[in-house]
């Protein structure tokens, strides 16, 4: 494993505004085409007041090295950073959700969008108007979701409807059309989704993203930490459909939840093996250092990152691929993504701390066998990252590209690593 490229793209001031440059997390937010690499980047509004203070920077890097603007927007008019994906013959697209009221509103009315730019000129993007139900109320707060079927040539777009805590999603043909609006409703709010499409096949998988549900432990918080925001992610929920052209979505199923303990999961990431099993990534801590000291006492603070594989519904594999915390001496998960070499193979890329508070990235074997984990030479280690995934319209590779954060900075950073 050799460490190709290493290097800082742009950086981001807070937005101070609930978000954050990599706050998307289950969309990607770079991908790669045959010979160029492409990133979205936050930028925050000087003196622009928030929710919806911040504006996509568009960047790609060539194969001679370097990175270029490649297009942004002349006004300052998202909340969140926006996704990116990848198609067939030079197409680049990207996930707006645009206010439609005056700078300084909250809480209100967003236009879902596509913009579409030719790999060749990123001076006029087509728009692309999805065709959700009038009566959605999509706000600043989209909780958005995307994925690019890269063989087939189109995309699976999903927003959260602010009202009801539904998904409308809609499938973009190659041709640019649209069709298949439809509704995924989950048992809670769930947030953050990661999305695949391929050749119809769509798969979604998100966090339980509410209040805290058990009233006593939300009064003790509250009363400790003196914050009114309480927010819970302990259920891990996962739905599919076999064609998002014609069927719709099946009822969700909950993969894994810490809600007896009051613990939390992090989803990470979905990959599709070539016998249709879907493999899911997540974190996991059984409960969480406030409610453990008081209600937990015997419970060890520990964070694992978990891998199982579903099919038609069902978990059929399940493996716990690092575990880290009180009473052990290996490192801590912290975050962490699937990467494929060939279609086959299957990798997990992650970041960790050591027992001394050291911050590290590595690289785990998964399929056809789990194998022993490999660090990655990187002169500042990433901490929370994305990849250039199958999943935003990019190819498997030997090489992986990554765009995160390292140390504490407002840095983006992009790192090549050959596998």
């Amino acid at each position: 494993m050799r460490v190709l490229t290493e290097e800082t793209i742009a950086d981001c001031e807070p937005p101070n505004n609930g978000s954050g440059p990599l706050w998307c997390f289950g969309a990607p937010l770079i991908a790669r085409t045959q010979d160029e690499v492409f990133v979205s980047i936050m930028e925050t509004g000087r003196d622009v007041p928030p929710l919806c203070n911040t504006r996509p920077r568009l960047f790609r890097r060539t194969p001679a090295g370097g990175w270029q603007m490649a297009w942004e927007p002349p006004d300052f008019r998202e909340r969140e950073p926006c996704p990116l994906v990848v198609l067939p013959r030079h197409r680049v697209f990207l996930s707006l959700n645009t206010s439609t009221t005056p700078a300084g509103t909250r809480y209100e009315r967003c236009e879902p969008r596509l913009l579409e730019f030719s790999q060749r000129t990123f001076l006029a993007p087509v728009t692309h108007l999805p065709p959700f139900p009038p009566a959605a109320r999509f706000t600043d707060h989209s909780y958005r979701g995307i994925a690019a079927d890269g063989q087939r040539g189109e995309i699976l777009l999903l927003h959260i409807d602010a009202q009801t805590s539904e998904y409308h999603y809609a499938l973009m043909k190659s041709d640019g059309r649209w069709d298949a609006p439809g509704v995924i409703s989950f048992p809670i709010r769930a947030c953050y989704p990661q999305v695949l499409l391929r050749d119809r096949k769509a798969f979604v998988l998100a966090i339980g993203d509410i209040v805290e549900p058990v009233e006593e432990w939300r009064r003790y918080k509250r009363e400790r930490t003196q914050h009114e925001w309480d927010y819970v992610f302990r259920r891990l929920f996962f739905t599919w459909t076999t064609d998002a052209l014609t069927e719709p979505f099946r009822p969700p199923v909950e993969i894994d939840t810490v809600d007896a303990t009051g613990g939390h999961i992090t989803n990470l990431d979905l990959w599709l093996d070539a016998s249709g099993g879907a493999h899911v990534l997540y974190l996991r801590q059984q409960t969480t250092p406030l409610l453990r000291d008081r209600y937990f006492p015997n419970l060890p603070l520990r964070t694992s990152l978990e891998h199982c594989t579903i099919r038609e519904g069902h978990v059929t594999a399940k493996q716990t691929l690092m575990l880290g915390g009180e009473g052990l001496d290996g490192d801590i998960p912290q975050y962490a993504r699937f990467h494929s070499t060939d279609g086959r193979r299957l990798f997990v890329v992650f970041s960790a701390t050591s027992a001394q508070g050291e911050w590290l990235t590595a690289l785990v074997p998964v399929l056809p066998r789990k194998g022993a984990p490999q660090r990655i030479p990187l002169q500042r280690p990433f901490r929370v990252f994305f990849t250039a995934t199958e999943r935003g319209g990019s190819a498997p590779s030997r090489t992986m590209h990554l765009l995160g954060t390292a140390d504490d900075t407002r840095e983006l950073r992009y790192a090549q690593v050959q596998v």
